[in-house]
């Protein structure tokens, strides 16, 4: 059933690897064109040459609100509209408690995680009503936007903030059509994993793999998340097959939030320990 986004015009940010990456190869295989942001010029560039004809990278660090502008721009200028934004930039940051977090490191993930969010809401609603109303936005929120004890402190206020963003522009939005949805990923297997836990480069896919068996039970579905699980209910928030809905905080965690109290941030930062003494 391929071609539910013909027609449409997407801005991805952190398109160039896990989860944004599943989402655009699985979005231009449902027809759409494509504005990827990112900061990695390299595997940008080559996203590019995969699919001229459909991709186009820009570089784009999201904490300036003027790159995000440059994302709705570079959309409009080269295939002539928009219809979706997908706010998916993002970094584990400083995993600092909240007794130990900084006022610089709690900036620094509210810039990435937050107002990166808020400049996607604006400028894309902007263009929106430029082109008559209507038009799909969707950011990447968490499990730590349900509970506490997924993440760090920063990570999870911010997220916890994504909510608040998308529930504030479902009750100004919707009079001119324009959704607001978030997707709330439980424990999903990206490099960003490996990066963001201090695992060297070199031991990253070994890492992954262990993650994947330690934390199976984790979600009561029995098995983690893979980047194009979460790319299948961006598909799904993108497409007209969700005219209806907006304002809802999709958990994409294989039930995990439905019955537990997560204490994955502890149990996680055990698991390195045991990973990299190995």
């Amino acid at each position: 059933m391929a071609g539910k986004l013909t027609g449409k015009v997407v801005v991805i940010t952190g398109g160039v690897s896990g989860i944004g990456l599943a989402t655009v190869e699985l979005f231009v295989e449902e027809g759409a064109c494509i504005v990827v942001g990112d900061i990695q010029d390299g595997l940008g560039t080559a996203l590019q040459q995969r699919f001229l004809q459909q991709v186009l990278y820009v570089r784009a660090d999201v904490t300036d609100d003027g790159a995000v502008a440059s994302l709705v721009e570079a959309a409009v200028e080269r295939f002539g509209r928009l219809d979706v934004m997908f706010n998916n930039a993002g970094a584990g940051g400083d995993f600092s408690a909240l007794i130990d977090l900084s006022r610089g490191g709690f900036d620094r993930a509210l810039a990435l995680l937050t107002h990166s969010v808020l400049s996607g809401h604006q400028h894309a609603a902007r263009q929106f009503r430029k082109q008559g109303g209507g038009g799909a936005i969707i950011s990447t929120a968490s499990a730590a936007s349900f509970q506490g004890g997924w993440s760090g402190a920063a990570y999870t206020i911010a997220k916890h903030a994504v909510i608040g963003i998308m529930r504030q522009a479902t009750a100004e939005l919707a009079p001119f059509g324009i959704r607001s949805n978030a997707i709330c990923p439980g424990v999903i297997m990206t490099p960003i994993m490996a990066s963001a836990l201090g695992v060297p480069k070199t031991r990253a896919d070994e890492f992954l793999r262990f993650l994947t068996q330690r934390f199976a039970k984790v979600h009561p579905i029995g098995r983690v998340g893979f980047p194009r699980d979460v790319a299948e209910a961006a598909l799904f928030l993108a497409s007209d097959a969700s005219a209806f809905i907006t304002g809802v905080s999709l958990a994409v965690d294989g039930g995990a939030t439905a019955v537990t109290l997560s204490s994955f941030n502890a149990e996680v930062a055990v698991a390195t320990r045991e990973f990299l003494a190995s």
